[in-house]
């Protein structure tokens, strides 16, 4: 796991982007007989998404492939930043850049494969998932402990927010104690 600088690099995040594949799921796809999609999102990746939306940082998602379940998941979410069947990702992330007001170094990007690199070379904070290719992890601010599917993007939520001092305000109405 490589954590040269990350703290100094998660300080800055005010936006978390995310791939889809890999990622928020653990890459495979399902396909029934009628052509039907199947994704796998991990429900503690999704609670550490709405731990950061709570602390006041933007969540999006860019992905290579268009989905239905992703359209669903970013909507339960509250994800509104959503850009599917993305071509390439760097391009997307300089619209991103224009549109949304960022700063390439206030953004974390969480990725796995190498369409993801043009974004990790632009980021602020770039993040490898443990099962990443090895061309992904050697670019990587930071690697996971966590493979995609099963609690990275959580890793990183918790990162994110213990950095930023955010982390007590966030989750102290699961620490209080029933009267």
């Amino acid at each position: 796991m490589r954590q040269e600088g990350w703290e100094r690099r998660a300080k800055r995040v005010r936006l978390l982007l995310l791939d889809v594949d890999g990622v928020l799921t653990d890459g495979r796809i399902v396909l029934d007989e009628a052509g039907r999609e199947f994704k796998f999102f991990n429900i503690k990746d999704g609670q550490g998404i709405k731990l950061l939306q709570q602390a006041g940082l933007r969540v999006g998602i860019l992905s290579g492939r268009r989905s239905p379940a992703v359209r669903l998941r970013a909507k339960e979410l509250g994800i509104r930043l959503l850009r599917q069947r993305v071509l390439d990702k760097g391009e997307a992330l300089e619209a991103v850049l224009r549109k949304e007001k960022f700063r390439a170094e206030q953004i974390c990007f969480v990725g796995d494969d190498l369409v993801d690199l043009p974004v990790f070379y632009r980021v602020g904070f770039a993040v490898a998932v443990a099962d990443s290719v090895e061309d992904v992890k050697a670019k990587a601010h930071y690697i996971t402990r966590h493979p995609g599917g099963q609690g990275a993007v959580r890793e990183v939520c918790d990162l994110i927010l213990k950095a930023q001092g955010k982390w007590e305000a966030a989750t102290k109405k699961y620490f209080q104690q029933l009267r």
